[in-house]
């Protein structure tokens, strides 16, 4: 099937993939802080937490070469479906007792394929102005599924944990569901080798060219350094809640959580009337104001002055992150295309995700207090994005 570009924005085949995109983004959110749960019931030491993101984002990682070119040589709603059931297999896996980190590593591997496909079938069932709208519906599905799916995760995992991964599963198994009625579009570039060897030439070659390129190395960089202090943080509040707060429930990470994204929206609504790809750098005091306010946030005991001070993170990161994310995808789309810069760029993140959760496991194991350890990743943070920003020469 081809692209009929008069077909209205809210085709069968978009709102079929803004609820897929819903319910997977949900059960992934969701299923992070019920497998938490399952970790502190089980008596797992704190240090095991980030290493349940860990094997995620190891995922990520390892699949990168590979998941952007299987997306382009197959349907992608198919893709987007056989994703989704591996994310279903992983949480049964969890559900029915069976080792969590295992069931995690599937999640993970099914997020991974998932990925390039989805933001990649927005352009063939899309185009022109409308294209740009379906990437706000995506964006907004993303977003609402982060609000709920956390806070519905810790929320049913403090009522039963049991019926909290069983929820997870059902939420996966919606989202294959709507994957069934996405059209059957043709492949973007079919009979492609499917080869290791030239599978991972193809993806490094993409992402050496995109390296050499001061400007979308600025935004890798820029962006990869954000989300790995976004999943370092998450991890932080965790163990930050109960020492500063008193609050040994599930349900208060997850809100506060939530905080963050309720802030990325209006940061990002705010860098896009304020930030064009010829203004980038407008972006980046942002980035150093994120680093000193999670100092400022760490040395809170107040549960009102941390859920204003998280939203106020989250703007910061929303306004630092979106124009990076433009630049990267327009300048991408110039030279290895679109697909191919999602599948570096999420190579680079996941990185970065991995390099900072194993020195926060490492501080943890070693002792390090809570507190303490927030306020050195806040410092950290604000000096790496300095860093980047004096290192970026001003455009010419």
């Amino acid at each position: 099937m081809s692209l009929d570009r008069n077909a209205p924005l809210m085709s069968r085949g978009m709102i079929a993939v803004i609820i897929a995109q819903f319910f997977s983004a949900f059960g992934d959110n969701a299923l992070l802080f019920a497998t938490l749960a399952v970790l502190k019931s089980q008596f797992y030491p704190e240090w095991s937490q980030p290493v349940l993101q860990m094997l995620f984002v190891a995922a990520y990682i390892l699949l990168a070469p590979f998941v952007g070119q299987v997306a382009d040589s197959m349907a992608k709603g198919r893709v987007m479906m056989l994703a989704n059931s591996l994310k279903l297999l992983g949480a049964l896996v969890i559900c029915f007792g069976f080792n969590p980190f295992l069931g995690y590593t599937l999640v993970g591997a099914g997020a991974a394929a998932y990925s390039p496909a989805k933001y990649g079938i927005l352009g063939e069932i899309t185009h022109g102005e409308k294209l740009v709208k379906a990437n706000g519906l995506m964006e907004a599905s993303t977003i609402a599924a982060i609000l709920l799916g956390s806070v519905a995760g810790g929320m049913l995992a403090d009522w039963h944990i049991l019926a909290a991964l069983g929820i997870c599963a059902l939420t996966y198994g919606i989202a294959v569901v709507a994957n069934l009625f996405i059209p059957k579009l043709q492949a973007a570039r079919p009979g492609q080798s499917w080869q290791f060897g030239e599978m991972t030439r193809s993806f490094f070659s993409a992402a050496a060219l995109l390296w050499r390129d001061a400007e979308t190395r600025f935004s890798l960089l820029g962006t990869s350094l954000f989300w790995g202090a976004g999943v370092t943080l998450r991890f932080l509040l965790v163990l930050w809640v109960p020492v500063a707060l008193g609050i040994n429930d599930n349900t208060t990470p997850t809100t506060l959580n939530a905080m963050v994204a309720i802030g990325i929206v209006i940061g990002a609504a705010a860098a896009a009337k304020l930030v064009t790809l010829e203004t980038v750098r407008r972006c980046m005091p942002a980035g150093v104001l994120i680093g000193v306010m999670v100092v400022v946030f760490s040395l809170q005991h107040s549960l009102v002055s941390a859920y204003l001070l998280l939203m106020l993170i989250g703007a910061l990161g929303g306004f630092f992150v979106v124009p990076l994310n433009a630049l990267l995808q327009a300048r991408g789309k110039e030279s290895v295309g679109s697909g191919n810069a999602i599948a570096v760029q999420n190579l680079g993140e996941n990185s970065a995700m991995l390099v900072m959760l194993g020195l926060y496991t490492l501080a943890i194991k070693a002792g390090a207090p809570a507190v303490a350890t927030g306020v050195g990743f806040g410092v950290l943070f604000a000096l790496a994005i300095a860093v980047l920003w004096l290192w970026r020469p001003a455009k010419r």
